[in-house]
């Protein structure tokens, strides 16, 4: 069964790995105009696609001669991202234009999609062109992006353009065909087909490694990928790119299923990678959280990081981080709250406190 059909996927995001596009000769070019076919196969079936490239470092570092791939410091990605990424948009525009369509070039950066106006003018460049019948080819922008203020993987930034684009499928190609219970290199590797929710033992399967040496995402990231288009309600899937047009076959996959559906605003919240802090809260807080209840201080137990009313904290649980939420305080008086009642708060804050630590509108649950 061919991945997210047009009949039941209208917005479709494919992500395509360094190690998949270009290989020691360049670009590979007859396995990427087979991708551009299966592309154009299913806009003229009435899906909507968007591209997620990598490949911009790994090519620019072949056509400067770089050493380790590109990747040994900051000054080379960035030069190689800037010689990769010209020759790799126009390789696609050629492709695409073999199939009739109109591709078009969007480079963003982590605070495109992490501060609420961009990631709003992102998202609306994105449903115009895809309503249009153009195919968005959407990259990281490397050669200006640093160490701190990046994605650091196409994965993620796939499962952002997503909820960007309202798409229901993401299809991540890689050089695997999905997940297995641990590192597939080891003697009896189980694939996994289907994964209804992610928890602590889908997480702990996962493998830090890229197997090619060219791409920064391993599967690590492609489970943070699978959890932030669930918060979408957008299934993923991962899978081999190891083939001949593998958006039209039905090769082996794993298909992590969406759990819900949010509203835009807590699916933004939800996937927001860059929180200011974190606030870990008990056991109370945390059945009080799942009920729908606001963050109060009397819960919270610790206060970590150097944010300010309006930030995006993490609110953790000892089993780890439960949602995600815009503070009501800055980190100094939240430390000052630190297990207090609301009938006490005045003394120590000298103002009537907030109802909350954060309020249960701007949060989102994980």
């Amino acid at each position: 069964m061919t991945l997210f059909p047009p009949s039941a996927c209208g917005r479709l995001i494919v992500k395509i790995g360094s190690a998949l596009l270009v290989d020691a000769g360049g670009v590979r070019r007859d396995w990427l105009a087979g991708i551009a076919r299966d592309i154009a196969e299913r806009t003229r079936a009435g899906q909507q696609v968007a591209v997620v490239s990598s490949g911009a470092i790994a090519l620019g570092a072949r056509r400067l001669g770089m050493t380790k791939g590109g990747r040994a410091n900051l000054e080379d990605a960035q030069a190689s991202a800037a010689v990769g990424q010209i020759a790799l948009s126009q390789t696609w525009a050629e492709m695409l234009d073999v199939e009739g369509l109109t591709a078009a070039q969007m480079l963003v950066t982590l605070d495109d999609l992490e501060d609420r106006r961009r990631y709003l003018n992102a998202a609306a460049t994105l449903d115009r062109l895809l309503s249009l019948g153009v195919v968005p080819v959407l990259n990281e922008n490397d050669s200006v992006a640093t160490a701190e203020i990046r994605f650091g993987d196409n994965d993620r930034l796939a499962a952002r353009v997503a909820q960007a684009a309202g798409a229901q499928g993401v299809v991540l190609l890689s050089d695997i065909d999905g997940l297995y219970d641990r590192n597939p290199a080891r003697p009896g590797a189980v694939h996994i087909a289907r994964v209804e929710r992610i928890d602590a033992a889908i997480e702990a399967m996962a493998d830090r490694g890229s197997a090619s040496g060219m791409g920064s995402g391993g599967m690590v990231s492609k489970i943070a990928a699978a959890r932030i288009a669930s918060a979408v309600g957008a299934s993923l899937a991962i899978a081999s790119g190891r083939v001949d047009r593998p958006l039209s076959t039905s090769a082996r996959h794993t298909l992590f299923v969406a759990e819900k559906s949010a509203s835009a605003r807590k699916a933004w919240l939800a996937g927001g990678l860059t929180a200011r802090g974190r606030l870990t809260i008990d056991a109370g807080a945390a059945t009080a959280l799942r009920s729908g209840k606001s963050l109060l201080a009397a819960g919270v137990t610790a206060v970590t990081g150097n944010f300010a009313r309006g930030d995006l904290v993490s609110i953790d649980t000892s089993d780890g981080p439960l949602a995600r939420g815009l503070a009501e305080y800055d980190a100094a008086e939240a430390m000052l709250l630190i297990g207090t009642r609301s009938e006490d708060q005045i003394a120590l804050l000298g103002y009537a406190p907030r109802s909350a630590l954060v309020h249960r509108s701007h949060m989102a649950l994980l």
